[in-house]
């Protein structure tokens, strides 16, 4: 039976066997980047390189190893869903969240074999969510405590955009390589998003759609992903993104303009033609809070993630091409990830929708989403380990 040695903190474990890896495997006790040896040979090799590694893979399943073998990837995504979270409830410095937007110039961008390959620990996403709920909450109370009507477009706008931007800072703080800077990003967010929705309409003029039954929820589907696409490729080609993960960032910047912009919209053409309907002030101003509070939740699934897997997409296709050309967007590798987003998009606005009184499809579809981001994220980071062996390879030679 063939049997392995593992290089555990620079000591040397087992032999263990096959069965006996996999379960290592699983409980995170060894990964792709752990020296092992087989048995009766006198070199280490990391297990990626070594027949464990397909054998590893044999043994995956689900949705998790699908999108790996979407990105190409022959490694799979070790996904450290709790890192995301650790240091959202640690106390931090005064200075702490001023650094992460120092970004993206000459300076601060570090160079491809210093960044950071390991999963990020974002937390000022958290905080801004807080500073613009408690913004919301205070707009709230000068509208319906103190009847003070002017507040009511800040109350729309901000409850409007604090979801879809405070996922944007998730992505901007996840973004390893750091060479996007804030302004690019609040560029992409107000600029690109409105572009999005220009270019959306066009297509809606050109196609008209009618009712949401299954064939119009595709049309839908397809020409509003396609309208932000065709933006964030725009965004892609003029900041020359190789990294997976600034296509994640790209497309999140402009999928969240996007839907803020259409959740402002929405609450305000809700609650004029429910006032106008009913006569009735109170149950207008209901209309609009629960539009705000219903696209504010779903939007965590929404257009900021569909247009951040399309961002990946078109990243992917260019294959480590600094430039972006058109046939990269007609390309298998490009239409395999693209098509994720169209679905998702088609399956939240189609009729069908079980158990609507708690919004089943709709976390169902989040969690499915944030599952291929994930991934994504994971690809990214991978990318960037490769490319950090490359270029030490490189300079050995």
């Amino acid at each position: 039976m063939e049997r392995w040695y593992v290089n555990k903190d620079g000591h040397k474990k087992g032999p263990y066997t096959i069965i006996e890896l996999e379960t290592l495997f699983r409980k995170h006790q060894i990964n792709e980047k752990t020296g092992v040896q087989k048995e009766g040979e006198s070199e280490w090799h990391p297990l990626s390189e070594t027949s464990l590694n397909s054998h590893f893979e044999q043994k995956r399943h689900g949705v998790l190893s699908h999108v790996d073998h979407l990105t190409g990837e022959a490694t799979h995504a070790d996904l450290k869903v709790a890192d995301l979270f650790k240091d959202v409830f640690k106390k931090h410095k005064k200075g702490e969240g001023n650094k992460i937007f120092i970004v993206g110039t000459t300076e601060t961008t570090p160079p491809e074999n210093q960044i950071s390959s390991s999963w990020p620990r974002p937390w000022v996403y958290s905080r801004v969510f807080i500073v613009l709920a408690i913004t919301y909450a205070l707009l709230l109370a000068c509208t319906y405590i103190f009847g003070n009507a002017n507040t009511i477009p800040g109350l729309m706008v901000i409850g409007s955009f604090t979801v879809p931007f405070s996922a944007l800072i998730f992505f901007f703080e996840t973004n390893a390589p750091r060479n996007i800077s804030i302004f690019d990003v609040v560029k992409m967010f107000f600029i690109g998003g409105v572009a999005a929705l220009v270019a959306t309409l066009i297509l809606y003029s050109i196609i008209p759609v009618g009712k949401l039954n299954y064939f119009n929820a595709l049309l839908v589907g397809i020409i509003e992903e396609t309208g932000k696409m065709v933006i964030v490729a725009l965004f892609i080609k003029s900041l020359k993104s190789k990294y997976v993960l600034n296509g994640l960032l790209v497309g999140a910047a402009v999928g969240a303009g996007f839907a803020a912009f259409e959740s402002l919209g929405y609450a305000f053409n809700y609650s004029i033609e429910a006032l106008a309907l009913t006569k009735n002030v109170t149950f207008a101003s209901d209309t609009m809070l629960e539009i705000i509070f219903a696209r504010g939740w779903q939007s965590i699934g929404g257009h900021v993630v569909w247009a951040a897997i399309t961002g990946a997409a078109i990243v992917l296709a260019k294959k480590g091409s600094s430039k972006l050309e058109m046939h990269h967007l007609f390309t298998g590798e490009f239409w395999k990830i693209f098509i994720i987003p169209i679905v998702l998009h088609f399956l939240w606005d189609c009729p069908l929708n079980p158990l609507p009184q708690i919004a089943f499809k709709q976390i169902v579809l989040i969690i499915v989403a944030w599952i291929v981001i994930l991934t994504l994220m994971s690809t990214g980071l991978r990318q960037v380990s490769r490319l950090e062996r490359e270029h030490k390879t490189t300079n050995a030679l």
